[in-house]
């Protein structure tokens, strides 16, 4: 059974299935290259077959049908393994399919066993799992407790590992500017599982000022404390209110919006007014992990005001190829699993 059964199935030929898609632009360069990359999709995935020996990865999460991450794992699966094909051989390490698995927080600790019981090879960790399945499992790596939220787990004879790829994945398309991020100062909306990731990243991009920004003191006062261990990060967090923010804005070199507020179905939405968006020094950078709308209504807001501005989709795409290459102990096709999202995206 092939995953894309419907493109060789239907019995049309690969010409006109592929022409029968969303190919009404009125442009014809523009047409062009939209059917130039559907081909390229179509034999790609063509080469991905279920066989009984296929082996499961996944994502877990609650809900998770709005996740990219099947199309983009799926999409680099098959194109290594149509890289084997043009070879004439078959790597039994490759054989692999990733699948959303939708697990009620109450039923995690089954989720997990059953795992465990189907031989799952590994999965990455999404909302609202990321810090409740750490104790779940057999070990941990110590970026993963630092930041106090695991994102890849996988199996091996000790049982289930699990670390985080979030802070590299977000480090990526900042370490491609030619930025000197010494003495610099970055600001981060929001102190849930996704900012615990971006103060690690920070620190490790050599930002001498992290400040976060919370609307409950309670919980901000825990987020400090719970980096008592990170020495090299206590000495240079910061812990803000929402009131205290416009003061901090004018010193910004990096202001990054790790809250939910943007993301479907309010997609209007920003947490910070143009007003306030407007005090944040010109030559700054303004990062939303949401990626899609593309753009957000917060960037959209940054690039009026001249800042340069940066979506989650790299970070994405970052820390799914640092996960895959984990699982298949190889280096994963970067560029393949972008050009599946932007494709879809677009």
């Amino acid at each position: 059974m092939r995953c894309c059964s419907g493109l060789s199935g239907s019995g049309l030929s690969k010409r006109a299935h592929l022409t029968s898609l969303n190919l009404k632009v009125l442009n014809p360069k523009v047409r062009r290259r939209r059917y130039s990359a559907l081909v390229q999709n179509w034999y790609a995935y063509q080469a991905m077959v279920i066989r009984g020996t296929t082996q499961l990865l996944g994502v877990i999460g609650y809900p998770v049908k709005h996740s990219f991450s099947p199309l983009m794992h799926n999409a680099a699966i098959a194109h290594l393994q149509a890289q084997q094909a043009d070879q004439d051989s078959f790597d039994s390490q490759l054989d692999y399919v990733y699948l959303p698995f939708p697990i009620e927080p109450a039923r995690l600790e089954d989720a997990i066993a059953g795992f465990s019981a189907i031989g799952l090879r590994g999965f990455n960790i999404t909302i609202p799992h990321k810090q409740t399945i750490i104790p779940l499992l057999d070990s941990v790596s110590e970026v993963a407790r630092a930041i106090g939220a695991v994102n890849t787990a996988w199996h091996t004879d000790q049982g289930w590992q699990g670390t985080n790829t979030d802070a590299l994945g977000f480090l990526a398309p900042l370490k491609a500017l030619p930025r000197n991020w010494k003495n610099s100062q970055a600001v981060i909306l929001g102190n849930g599982g996704a900012a615990r990731a971006v103060v690690a990243a920070c620190q490790q991009l050599g930002c001498s000022r992290i400040c976060v920004v919370g609307r409950s003191p309670e919980k901000l006062t825990h987020f400090a404390e719970s980096w008592v261990n990170a020495p090299e990060i206590a000495s240079r967090l910061k812990i803000l209110t929402w009131d205290e923010l416009s003061s901090q804005l004018p010193e910004t070199d990096l202001l990054v919006n790790a809250t939910p507020v943007g993301m479907h179905p309010n997609v209007g939405a920003s947490p910070v007014s143009d007003q306030v968006m407007a005090q944040v020094k010109g030559d700054a950078i303004a990062y939303d992990l949401i990626y899609t709308p593309r753009p957000t209504t917060f960037l959209q807001q940054a690039s009026a005001h001249g800042l340069v501005a940066i979506d989650g989709l790299e970070m994405l795409v970052q820390q799914g190829a640092a996960a895959l290459e984990i699982w298949l102990n190889q280096s994963a096709p970067v560029d393949v699993m972008r050009q599946a999202l932007l494709d879809y995206l677009n």
